[in-house]
């Protein structure tokens, strides 16, 4: 189902290659009766966003987005276990799910990466894609509405997956946005220090 690999595009880092391939995109969504027209139009948008301006700037944009907190992170189990020791057993037995559809990663991501499950649910039928979404749409939902919060066209995706899983698109006027420091990373990811004086206090930075 080519609709699912637009869509794990689309989550991927928007590289010169990617861009180019945005016209194609939009003709697969266009073309899929899995999106419903309100779906369609706010993923237009998107893909009109990320194809305008330089290329830079569009990576930028993206870093800026999904690379600077948790509330955000396209690897799902971060959601569900954090950095714990049950995401790992967790992604070995979505490893394992690959596996016994005949699948082997050959990506250097990690198997709970939203774009690389896309991209597996693309080569299965409607149901098996169904099920599976279903089962992370509380996780998908949560991505969305930070995503609306954060007033990002890329919560069209999300939007778009929740309604093929079964699920209502959420009711972005009923999200409080937030403003962000560009400067700052989500409290989740922020390292404590490795090393304390004598006196147990922390160093100063």
């Amino acid at each position: 189902m080519l609709i699912f690999r637009a869509f794990s595009a689309l989550l991927s880092y928007p590289g010169e290659e990617m861009r180019r391939a945005l016209p194609e995109i939009a003709g697969v969504i266009g073309a899929s009766p899995l999106v419903a027209a309100r779906e369609r139009e706010e993923l237009a948008r998107l893909i009109g966003e990320i194809g305008q301006g330089d290329l830079l700037a569009a990576e930028e944009r993206y870093v800026d987005l999904f690379d600077r907190g948790r509330a955000l992170s396209l690897h799902l189990f971060e959601h569900l276990h954090g950095d714990g020791r049950d995401r790992g057993a967790a992604m070995v037995e979505l490893k394992e799910l690959y596996a016994a559809a005949g699948f082997e990663l050959t990506a250097s991501e990690l198997p709970d990466y939203l774009p690389v499950v896309l991209e597996y649910l693309s080569l299965r039928d409607m149901e098996e894609a169904r099920e599976l979404l279903a089962d992370c749409s509380a996780i998908l939902a949560s991505i969305c509405r930070s995503l609306l919060a954060r007033q990002s066209r890329y919560a069209a995706v999300l939007q778009a997956l929740l309604v093929i899983a079964g699920e209502k698109p959420l009711d972005a006027g009923k999200v409080a946005p937030v403003r962000e420091r560009h400067d700052a990373l989500d409290r989740d990811w922020v390292e404590q220090p490795a090393f304390a004086d004598a006196a147990g206090d922390r160093p100063a930075v």
